[in-house]
């Protein structure tokens, strides 16, 4: 099970990746049509149709599925001031707290988000701009991201319950 949710965190981290490559080749692409267009090297203004739409919606991608990989690397801000002071037993017991509380607001929200997708994909809404994208399509990579990120805090909370550690000495050493 463990290489299952590690295997997990890892795919939504590469596919962060490759969202914000994809970004980048989108913004790129359009730049280079600008200055083409801008230096009149052809007799008509090329664009990418959408492309802020497009990147809007790889933005929200990429963000929300790099949540699991992020938070299991220990790369979420943590603020430690008090719980350095603390000893170990407050320190666990406030992990554990902090674990649950941000799950079930997890749970909650990749709740609203799935419903949110549903409604669009069901109502067919559509993005404004030049070209109608599917409003869902932009949605449910976040839902996606946001249920993997859920899933990273059950799973760390199971951990710390099991192994008695801090949320620190359940990071990866990489």
């Amino acid at each position: 099970m463990r290489k299952i949710l590690d295997g997990l965190y890892v795919a939504s981290g590469a596919l962060a990746a490759i969202f914000i490559l994809m970004i980048c080749s989108v913004v790129a692409l359009q730049v280079i049509f600008n200055v083409i267009t801008r230096l009149r090297l052809v007799d008509v203004n090329l664009t990418i149709p959408s492309y802020a739409d497009i990147s809007g919606f790889l933005l929200a991608a990429s963000s929300f599925m790099a949540l699991a990989y992020t938070l299991t690397r220990g790369g979420h801000i943590r603020v430690t001031l008090v719980l350095s002071l603390a000893g170990e037993r407050f320190r666990h017991a406030a992990d554990l707290f902090c674990l649950a509380l941000c799950g079930a607001i997890g749970a909650g929200a990749t709740y609203y988000m799935a419903s949110l997708t549903e409604q669009s994909f069901r109502f067919g809404d559509k993005s404004p701009g030049i070209l109608a994208i599917p409003i869902w399509v932009g949605q449910a990579p976040m839902t996606a991201g946001l249920a993997m990120m859920t899933i990273a805090f059950a799973d760390l909370f199971v951990q710390a319950l099991r192994e008695g550690k801090s949320l620190p000495d359940l990071m990866p050493s990489e």
